[in-house]
């Protein structure tokens, strides 16, 4: 490890570096630029880390292609243990790693705490995966050879991280290459760079080789990331954010036929049918909506209930977000910090805007906070009409939209109709009826009478304009291998 004292700052006692990490080595960007940190609760800044270059993308590729060779030749049980030593640390650090969550991105500190143990679980999990790469034997089935199949690593990648959960993207990306064996340039936001860089450093301390992970901060992604996936040396691209970033990014890895993971935009229906047990179906979509703020993929952006439950269903819920407590999320005890900036703050406020004008009925929220940070109300909304803006788009903020049905079909009709396909949550007793409609909503996950699907241990991951790939479970890490077949001939010999 190379941590010059430069290249370290100090937020709120706790000691992060504050440059890029190219080489096994952190330095200041070319031209000695820097960006600032916010805190969204506050407005203010809390840091100033370095502002990359494409000098600086193309130094961190070269790195990570440099380190590759040696790196996919690491045996699997030190892969493991690095990933292993790391988990310990975030867990002997929780607290620490939690704060600085909640002072760049906002959540509330509980919360933050939890994404720290999510964080270390993809750690441990594919610590766990990294010595169980297996591959296959087989004789032909016409008798004349024999067939090995191996997995191989990928090779260097790029991982591009959100601000929402800027401490598990990192870590549900970086576990499986480590494991994998491959190199990496990690991009995180430019709003949440904090926390990457303490990971990073994690690493370090846990004995990542120089160069198998590699750090850009940057506030101008196109000059980092294109540069990097046109060079020609990365093999894999992972990126969690909007589909229409998505779009952007697979077209230019297309021109270098670069192995592509996609975690993009979600437009989840919640569905709560007749049958449904209320208690437990608002408690879902509490959490479905709330957590994180609402800004998350996996968020409730669309509530349909059967109209014969929807009067004591929408009263429950009205209550439950009326009486969140907002606030600083460093603050023991808030439920729902702020938006991530201003401009996500306005775009929320103007979904809701869009809403009521086309008939909408505000029983909960519904407003801004006057003063310092980007808070909004948790809001809900009931008779929200057809054509309203935030039935097609994702909302990403603290804001429930409930709309009625009759049908299965009706409502599966509605669920289904839209470009995406994340998640979906269903809300019954009936045993046939859960199976019946999550078989037929068009997702890649299911929330069955629970509000939380994320797992380490479970594929994440959406179909549709939603994405490409899963991370986790057994098959996160077959997205970072590549599968190599050997043929050899079956010669009989003679034993006399």
């Amino acid at each position: 490890m190379n941590t010059h004292p430069a290249n370290t700052i100090e937020v709120h006692g706790i000691e992060i570096p504050s440059g890029l990490l190219i080489g096994g080595s952190w330095r200041a960007a070319s031209g000695g630029a820097t960006m600032d940190v916010m805190n969204p609760a506050t407005g203010s800044v809390i840091a100033r880390v370095a502002d990359g270059t494409t000098e600086d993308a193309l130094a961190a590729a070269h790195a990570a292609a440099e380190a590759q060779q040696g790196w996919a030749a690491a045996a699997p049980r030190v892969r493991s243990e690095i990933l292993y030593r790391a988990f310990e640390t975030m867990m002997r650090r929780q607290e620490e790693l939690a704060r600085i969550v909640t002072l760049e991105m906002g959540k509330p500190l509980t919360e933050a705490r939890g994404e720290v143990a999510y964080a270390a679980e993809f750690f441990r999990w594919f610590a766990e995966e990294a010595v169980r790469i297996d591959g296959g034997y087989s004789r032909r089935p016409d008798g004349l050879g024999r067939t090995v199949v191996l997995r191989q690593p990928v090779g260097p990648c790029l991982l591009i991280t959100p601000w929402n959960f800027p401490l598990a993207m990192g870590s549900r990306k970086i576990g499986p290459a480590v494991a994998a064996g491959c190199s990496m340039v990690l991009k995180p936001a430019p709003q949440t760079p904090l926390s990457s860089l303490l990971l990073a450093s994690i690493l370090q301390e846990a004995g990542l080789p120089d160069g198998v992970l590699n750090v850009v901060t940057t506030s101008r992604a196109g000059d980092v990331v294109e540069p990097i996936l046109t060079l020609g040396m990365i093999r894999k691209l992972s990126f969690t954010g909007s589909t229409q970033v998505g779009k952007i990014l697979l077209k230019q890895a297309a021109a270098q036929v670069v192995r592509t993971s996609l975690e993009l935009g979600g437009n989840a229906p919640f569905l709560v049918m007749a049958d449904a047990d209320l208690e437990v179906a608002v408690e879902a979509a509490v959490q479905a909506k709330m957590r994180n703020m609402g800004e998350a993929c996996t968020a409730a952006n669309r509530i349909y209930v059967h109209t014969s439950i929807s009067r004591e269903f929408s009263t429950r819920l009205a209550e439950r977000l009326a009486g969140m407590r907002v606030g600083d999320g460093l603050t023991e005890g808030v439920q729902v910090g702020p938006m991530i900036d201003a401009a996500r703050r306005d775009k929320v406020l103007r979904l809701i805007e869009d809403a009521v004008a086309r008939g909408a009925r505000v029983v909960a929220g519904g407003e801004a906070f006057a003063g310092t940070g980007y808070f909004v109300e948790p809001t809900v909304l009931l008779d929200v009409q057809p054509g309203s803006d935030l039935l097609d788009t994702e909302i990403f903020g603290p804001v429930a939209a409930v709309q009625t049905f009759e049908t299965v079909d009706e409502v599966l009709r509605a669920a289904n109709g839209t470009e995406w396909g994340l998640v979906g949550y269903v809300m019954t007793q009936d045993v046939d009826l859960a199976f019946e409609i999550s078989e037929k909503l068009e997702v890649g996950m299911v929330g069955l009478n629970v509000g939380i699907v994320s797992t380490p241990s479970a594929p994440f991951g959406g179909i549709k304009q939603s994405g490409l790939g899963r991370e986790g479970g057994r098959v996160g890490i077959e997205e970072y291998l590549d599968v190599k077949y050997i043929s050899m001939p079956l010669r009989e010999r003679s034993h006399s």
